[in-house]
């Protein structure tokens, strides 16, 4: 079989940095106990790795003990969170994605007068919630045109529109499209990492050239699931899977050619093994 296997599919330069920097906390930890707040990066076999060297993921702060080393995922974490986190006498590392940390301060600053936040994500996603928490004003999440129709805008206050940055750039567009013939006072931020954009264009083109694809990476991460949707969407076969023992052969029968592409927090040696199974059949 032959295999388009996308030249962005692994870790982005986020997730890298965040890995390093609990890498090196192992490294220096002494006494301490090296802690993640929630999961530092949303792949299952990573985690895994990490939890066998004696990182602990908490699901909230009150399991944090004074002198922990708690090093923040690439997600970010709420305002709230942090000053809680310092309050137990904890130490931060702080390995939020450069660009999340762009889109948070960004926000602050432009709701700063009180504009009202108009966030496109998933409300429930871990970022989502850090880049809620630095608004200055009401905030209102969105996930889709239907959502957003319903939301209450009123034509002549100020708003901020901002989005998760692992969306798709062509949703947000026609969003921002639509908001400007609905809002007087619209203030956009381009808060979509280029990284997530290049990715999400590599699928399309992939998907557009092959018979069936495969995305890689953990169900947990939106920028892979997205992914997944944007290959579906081409109309043709797509199998997101964790790994490469989830696929099944039968489902590659009478297949020419496949596309392989992976989420930004999916391990190399993961893309690879999926790759030697789609050349082996």
């Amino acid at each position: 079989m032959e295999v388009y296997r996308a030249k962005t599919a692994g870790f982005c330069m986020g997730v890298s940095l965040a890995l390093q920097k609990l890498d090196a906390a192992l490294l220096e930890k002494g006494s301490s106990r090296i802690c993640t707040l929630g999961p530092i990066i949303h792949n299952p076999q990573v985690l895994r790795d990490y939890e066998e060297k004696g990182v602990a993921c908490l699901d909230e702060n009150a399991q944090l003990h004074a002198k922990d080393v708690v090093v923040i995922r690439a997600h970010g974490i709420s305002r709230s969170m942090e000053e809680e986190i310092r309050r137990h006498g904890a130490h931060i590392v702080d390995a939020t994605c450069p660009k999340v940390k762009k889109a948070q301060l960004a926000i602050a600053k432009a709701t700063l007068a009180g504009a009202t936040l108009l966030l496109f994500g998933e409300a429930e996603h871990p970022e989502v919630r850090g880049l809620v928490s630095y608004a200055q004003g009401t905030t209102h999440v969105f996930a889709s045109r239907e959502e957003l129709e319903a939301l209450p805008l009123q034509p002549q206050k100020p708003y901020v529109l901002a989005s998760q940055t692992t969306q798709d750039q062509n949703l947000f567009d026609a969003f921002e499209s639509r908001l400007h013939t609905k809002i007087a006072q619209l203030t956009v931020l381009s808060t979509i990492c280029d990284a997530t954009c290049k990715r999400q264009e590599e699928a399309r083109d992939i998907a557009s050239k092959v018979d069936i694809m495969v995305v890689i990476g953990g169900r947990q991460s939106g920028n892979t699931r997205r992914l997944a949707d944007i290959a579906a969407l081409s109309g043709i076969e797509t199998h997101h899977v964790e790994c490469v023992q989830e696929l099944e052969a039968k489902k590659f029968f009478q297949k020419r050619c496949a596309g392989l592409t992976a989420g930004a927090s999916t391990p190399k040696k993961l893309i690879d093994a999926a790759h030697a199974w789609l050349l082996s059949l």
